[in-house]
This record gives structure tokens, C-alpha cells and sequence, in this order.
């Protein structure tokens, strides 16, 4: 269906979608009425305004497994505020359990979530999501079918607890294993760390992707003030889920639609929360993304931009101290936007259907704990969690989480050992023989949109156990993969244009010398043009992964990092 055809099936003010599905007289009209008056609902219920909630609700998918309650208070305020409530599920992304990779669904979720909402007689949908795929997902098809939504997720895992100590999904996870490959943690031990780290429903609950991705669909206006931080198991969880459903039955009633909303303006209200919030690698790819949808153009120096500009002063793990827990008893997102006060677009209309502005006039936007919410005059740090790297190596860009990066490792130059792909990194990473030291920066190929396929969260390349013995905990790393938003390091991602399509990063070789400079945002690779002209000559680009089905269309239509990783088709026609 085109776009000119969906606008002549919206409503107007004065009339609900629904309708045009039960007030027909003709035989589709009977049948309407008839199939769904079968499932208990009445004459008088066809009359209001028809609420989807899209739960996406799986028992393979931990950081969902509570949206079943969670809808039913959700339903409550739908009922409450004179609508009608009517579930339907799509595809939900687990991130711990899809491989290759979740990045592979994204794609896939936004499609199945935009076709239900555009074929189903619904006036407006509540997308219950939360992992890392799903709220972007979730938004991306918002931006495409434009009728009324709100988003509402599940809330973080209260803190993992062990020895006296806080422990943070999945920040810990890499601190824990680590150790244990350096033999530093018994197999016991390693077990009682499994058991202590995720001890409530919710996703990760430091501010990593899932976390990134709830507090941007605040920042940008689709979900209630609030609605990020509260632990998913805290009764005021469920109070978000029927405040959620009261509104949005009043957005389809004041016709508040996603792109009334998620405008530019808004979205550099999202990076900036972002930056500040020393949030994950993976938003960018799923702004830009976003953007594409919303038929706007978002390159990546609007993001580098915004975060030189932007004062890091949310104190979480893995860039600080602590985590969702204390980020919601702090204030949470409202308390941060207040501090970035100055520097929002502050009349950006939100799901309140009010602005940026009045939301933070509200009471409850203030901080409480300035060791967890800094001030912009005393930051942690005088720059945004993110910075975007270009050079020879990367022209079309690169991303640092420079906020957790160790110091001695921001500005630095090393010998390149390389691998040409996942699998030859997993032979030969803890190779006693490979020629590997602390001074030099590890390389992995072929990890990218099409390379891997799908661009999996694998770069956060091992540390060598060699090195690990000798105490190396941290190393420059460079791919054209993604990383968890709970990594930590020096671990440069995204690099584009990637190997796979004959990206520079596929010309690099063993013992090459690489440049780093976060602080001029340079990646550069010290070979002569000569070099890499010769070099290119020989490359052979991989061969495909997929040869049918889902896995061939992702690869012969995805769009790169820099362009959000999109299909090239699901874009507005004047962004192909």
C-alpha cells in the first residue's frame, strides 16, 4: 500500500479508523461486527475508540517475560479512559538468545509491527518493548504507519547483589568471564556470580542498549515522563502501564500522531540525552534509522556535533558508578532533561500532549542525588558519551564510547594484528603463539551490516589470555561489528564503509600501524595510498552467507552503519 493510499484511510478529527470497519452497512461490515462481537465485546464497545496493544511477550525473551501483567494494567487504563482494549503479538527479539545476531530481526520486527498496525481496525497502539531490538523496532514502525502511539517498556532489573556488591547486566558478565579465562575465578565461583547478577524481571540494568533505547523514547516524546528508569518489578511500573493506556486513548482522541512528534528537533533531544547519559553505540544506528523513516537525513556529525557540546553527568555503569536502580530513585530521565534544560528544544510535543517544556516544569523533574546526576558545571566528564571517528581507516565513520575508554588509550598508535573474520578470531585469539602485545591494536574484519551477516555485538574482541595473564585488561580494538551498550573499553565499532564490501578496513594487514586520536576524532591507517591501491587489486570480496529466504533479502538490501542498517526499500521514496 503507498503512502497515498494509507493517508485516505486516516482518520480525520471528527471519526475513528475503527469505524470504517464497524459502522459499514455492507457484507465486510457484518462480518466485522459479527467475528468480533463472538470474542464478548458489544454493540456499544464497537462505538469507541479500538486500542492495539502490541505485546511482545515471549518466554525467549527475558527481558519480556512480565508484558503479560504488565498489558493487563495497560487494558485497565484503556477500559478506564473509554476505550477498548484489543492485544495482538508480533516477533520479540531476546537479545541473549538470537543468532547470528538480533540485528538480523530489527529489520524484520518493524516490518511485522508497521503491517499490523496499518491491516488491523485500530485508532491508536501502546508498543510494549524493551530489549535492545524491540523499542527500535517499535519506533521505526510508529514513523511509517503514523497513527496514534505510545511506547511503554518493561522496566530494568533491579541490581544484581553479590558479597555486598551491586552487579550490572551485562557489564559484569564480561567482567566475570574475563577473570575466569585468566583463571583468577573457579568454575563454583563463576556459578554463584550466574546466579547473583539477574535476580528480577526486566532488561539489563545498566545503561546499555535496552536502557539507552527506553530513556530515548522518552527524550523524544513517545513514551511518558518517568517511564525509562522505573525497575521493572516496583508497583509504579505497573501505575506507567495504566497511566499509558488513559493517554493513549487520549492522544487518538486529540489525533496526536509518531510524526507530530518525532521530529528533528525532538531527535536532537534524544542524542543529547544520549550523550549525556553516556549512553550506547547501538542508538545511533537505530536514530538514523528512525530518522529514515521519518524521511529526514541524519549524518553522523549532527551526532558528534551534539556530544562535543554536551557534558557526560549521568554517573552509570559502564561509564560510571551506578545503575537503573539508582538512576529512577535519583529522579531518572525528567531530572536529567532538566539539567540539559538549556540546550532542549523545549516546545517538541510529547505523548503528554504537552511539550518538552511544560513536562519539566512538573515537580517531579528534579534531581535528587547529585552523585548520580551531575550538574553541566561539574561534569563527569566536559563531552558526550560518544564520539564519531573518521579518517583513511573509516571514511565514512567510526564510534568510540570515549567515556569508557582507559586514559592511557585515547590517544594512541600501535602494530595491527588482524583477523580476517569471526571465525578466525575465535581460532586463533588465545593462540599462545600469537605475536600480540598490550602496545598493539587488534583488528577484526568482516563483522559488518553484510559481512558477519548482520553485524553482531562481537566487538569487544578478547583480550589474548596470554596478555590477560600478565595483567592487559584493556587494548585498542577496531571492526566493523557492534558492541553491547554494557561493553566497556577502548573498542572501536561501526566502521564504514565495512570490509565486506571492500571497505578500507579489508585492506588492513598484520603489523600495519594504526593511529588513534579521540580527542582530533582520527582513525587513521599509516599506509601509503600506493599501498592500498595495490592491495585492493587483490581483494576478493566473501562469499555470501545466505543463499534463500529472509537472510538473502537482509543482505542484498541492508544499508550500512552510517545510514542505520535499514532496508533500502522500507525508506521514503525520495531517501532511496
Amino acid at each position: 500500500m503507498s503512502d497515498e493510499q494509507w493517508k485516505s484511510e486516516e482518520p480525520n478529527e471528527n471519526s475513528l479508523r475503527s469505524k470504517t470497519f464497524f459502522q459499514e452497512k455492507d457484507l465486510w461490515g457484518f462480518i466485522h461486527r459479527s467475528f468480533t462481537k463472538s470474542m464478548g465485546y458489544t454493540e456499544e464497545d464497537l462505538t469507541k475508540p479500538l486500542i492495539g496493544i502490541c505485546n511482545t511477550y515471549s518466554e525467549l525473551n527475558k527481558c519480556h517475560s512480565h508484558f503479560n501483567e504488565l498489558a493487563d494494567y495497560v487494558k485497565r487504563g484503556v477500559w478506564q479512559a473509554g476505550g477498548v482494549p484489543m492485544e495482538f503479538p508480533t516477533i520479540s527479539i531476546g537479545e541473549p538468545y538470537v543468532k547470528p545476531t538480533s540485528m538480523l530481526l530489527r529489520n524484520l520486527m518493524a516490518m511485522d509491527t508497521e503491517e499490523m498496525m496499518k491491516a488491523h481496525p485500530i485508532d491508536g497502539v501502546v508498543l510494549m518493548g524493551g530489549c535492545d531490538k524491540t523499542v527500535p523496532a517499535q519506533l521505526m514502525a510508529a514513523a511509517s504507519a503514523n497513527i496514534p502511539a505510545i511506547v511503554i517498556t518493561g522496566g530494568p532489573m533491579l541490581n544484581g547483589r553479590l558479597g555486598g556488591r551491586s552487579l550490572g547486566a551485562c557489564t559484569d558478565c564480561y567482567g566475570f568471564t574475563l577473570e575466569h579465562k585468566a583463571g583468577n575465578l573457579t568454575d563454583e565461583e563463576l556459578a554463584t556470580a550466574e546466579n547473583a547478577i539477574c535476580r528480577s524481571d526486566g532488561h539489563c540494568m545498566v545503561m546499555g542498549t535496552a536502557s539507552t533505547m527506553a530513556s530515548i523514547a522518552e527524550a523524544i516524546g513517545m513514551a511518558l515522563p518517568g517511564n525509562a528508569a522505573i525497575p521493572a518489578p516496583d508497583s509504579r511500573r505497573k501505575h506507567m502501564a495504566e497511566r499509558t493506556g488513559k493517554q493513549i486513548v487520549e492522544l487518538v482522541r486529540q489525533n496526536i500522531r509518531p510524526r507530530d512528534i518525532m521530529t528533528m528537533e525532538a531527535i536532537e533531544n534524544a542524542i543529547r540525552v544520549t550523550m549525556a547519559s553516556g549512553g550506547s553505540t547501538n542508538a545511533i544506528i537505530h536514530l538514523v534509522a528512525i530518522a529514515g523513516r521519518l524521511g529526514l537525513k541524519l549524518p553522523l556529525e549532527t551526532f558528534d556535533t551534539i556530544s562535543a557540546t554536551t557534558p557526560f553527568i549521568l554517573n552509570l555503569r559502564p561509564s560510571g558508578e551506578y545503575q537503573m536502580e539508582e538512576y529512577f530513585e535519583a529522579g531518572g530521565v525528567p531530572a536529567l532533561m532538566k539539567e540539559l534544560e538549556a540546550n532542549l528544544h523545549l516546545d517538541c510535543l510529547t505523548v503528554t500532549g504537552r511539550t518538552i517544556g511544560d513536562n519539566l516544569g512538573a515537580a517531579s523533574a528534579r534531581t535528587l542525588n547529585r552523585d548520580v546526576i551531575r550538574t553541566v558545571e561539574e561534569p563527569l566528564d566536559p563531552q558526550g558519551g560518544i564520539a564519531v571517528l573518521r579518517g583513511n581507516l573509516a571514511p565514512d565513520g567510526a564510534l568510540i564510547k570515549q567515556t569508557a575508554v582507559s586514559a592511557h588509550l585515547k590517544k594512541h598508535t600501535g602494530r595491527a594484528v588482524v583477523f580476517e573474520n569471526p571465525a578466525d578470531l575465535a581460532a586463533r585469539i588465545d593462540d599462545p603463539d600469537l605475536d600480540v602485545d598490550a602496545d598493539c591494536v587488534l583488528v577484526l574484519k568482516n563483522a559488518g551490516p553484510k559481512g558477519a551477516p548482520a553485524m553482531p555485538e562481537i566487538g569487544q574482541i578478547p583480550i589474548p589470555t596470554k596478555l590477560l595473564k600478565q595483567g592487559v585488561r584493556d587494548m585498542v580494538r577496531i571492526s566493523d561489528a557492534r558492541i553491547s551498550g554494557t561493553s566497556y573499553g577502548a573498542l572501536i565499532v561501526h566502521v564504514a564503509p565495512e570490509a565486506a564490501i571492500g571497505g578500507p578496513l579489508a585492506l588492513v594487514q598484520d603489523g600495519d600501524e594504526i593511529e588513534l586520536d579521540i580527542a582530533d576524532r582520527r582513525l587513521n591507517l599509516n599506509v601509503s595510498e600506493a599501498e592500498l591501491a595495490e592491495r585492493r587489486k587483490a581483494w576478493q570480496a566473501p562469499a555470501p552467507f545466505y543463499d534463500r529466504g529472509y537472510g538473502l533479502l537482509f543482505q542484498e538490501r541492508v544499508l550500512q552503519a552510517n545510514q542505520g542498517c535499514d532496508f533500502d526499500f522500507l525508506l521514503p521514496p525520495h531517501m532511496r
